[in-house]
């Protein structure tokens, strides 16, 4: 990356200050609020809010990805349907058998990232929405930059906060960003369809096969992104900075935050001024 692209990045940041199927139970209800998308064996729980331009908001929480991660009190804003949904067509889903949430399908070993953009962009196509906006936390940003390359013309935005990606450590299982790790024993002891030796062959194709960068894609993915990127750093064990970063410097049309910009939570309304900012300024007339 030559020094004039990291100049312009940095005076950015500067300037923002095939496995079993788990069996739906005859009879379940639909939550209230909440409706159900079905394609063949895959139910996927979601929920809308707002409306206006769609956004698509993925949960954070790792394979445990829940509509509770943007409508509850987990990561920021503390309730992003409730801060988003006054201007946008907030649209959120459960992932795909996280133990906590209400969504089931077959646990596809050979295609982890796949299926999980199969829902994404299945469910966009039964709301009958083209072209959308996206904001992901946490695993989210794998699976943002997943949708970039499978689907590039119908992303006019993309928000990726507090990302997860890899760094040598996660190697060992033990280790604290390694939050794949818990899953297998969470989903079989859900859905004892699931077997144990399929979980961890999921995990293992998605995490730990030829780890590297984000994950999901490869640098040259990001490198040729078309679409605007707000990229919102982060500094933990599963949220490695360096990778965020590595991607803002690779993606030509990509934005930082400031960082940190969630402590002191006095930085927090300035990130969320960024992101709607960011967001009108690349919405569709």
């Amino acid at each position: 990356m030559d020094s004039t692209r990291r100049s312009i990045l940095t005076a950015g940041v500067a300037a923002a200050a095939a496995a079993a199927v788990p069996r739906v139970l005859l009879g379940q209800q639909t939550p209230p609020g909440g409706k159900f998308y079905e394609k063949g064996p895959v139910r996927i729980y979601y929920e809308e809010a707002g409306a206006g331009f769609p956004l698509l908001l993925l949960p954070g929480g790792g394979l445990n990805a829940r509509i509770a991660g943007v409508a509850g009190n987990n990561p920021y804003p503390a309730n992003a349907v409730n801060e988003f949904k006054g201007e946008y067509r907030c649209i959120t889903a459960d992932l795909r058998n996280a133990p906590g949430g209400q969504s089931t399908g077959p646990v596809e070993v050979d295609r982890p990232w796949d299926a999980y953009a199969d829902d994404q962009l299945g469910l966009m196509d039964h709301l009958g929405i083209d072209r959308f906006a996206v904001m992901g936390f946490c695993i989210g940003g794998p699976f943002i930059w997943n949708l970039l390359k499978r689907a590039p013309n119908r992303i006019a935005a993309a928000v990726v906060a507090q990302p997860v990606g890899f760094r040598p450590e996660m190697r060992d299982r033990k280790f604290a960003g390694s939050f794949w790790a818990t899953w297998p024993g969470l989903v079989t002891a859900k859905w004892p369809e699931i077997t144990m030796q399929a979980a961890d062959q999921f995990i293992t194709r998605m995490f730990e096969t030829n780890p590297d960068f984000v994950f999901s894609v490869t640098r040259d993915v990001v490198r040729s992104c078309q679409a605007p990127v707000l990229i919102l750093p982060d500094d933990v064990p599963a949220h490695p900075y360096a990778v965020a970063m590595e991607c803002a410097m690779l993606a030509p049309k990509s934005e930082v935050s400031l960082f940190p910009w969630k402590e002191p939570q006095d930085r927090i309304p300035l990130a969320v001024r960024q992101v709607h900012s960011f967001l009108r300024a690349h919405r569709p007339a």
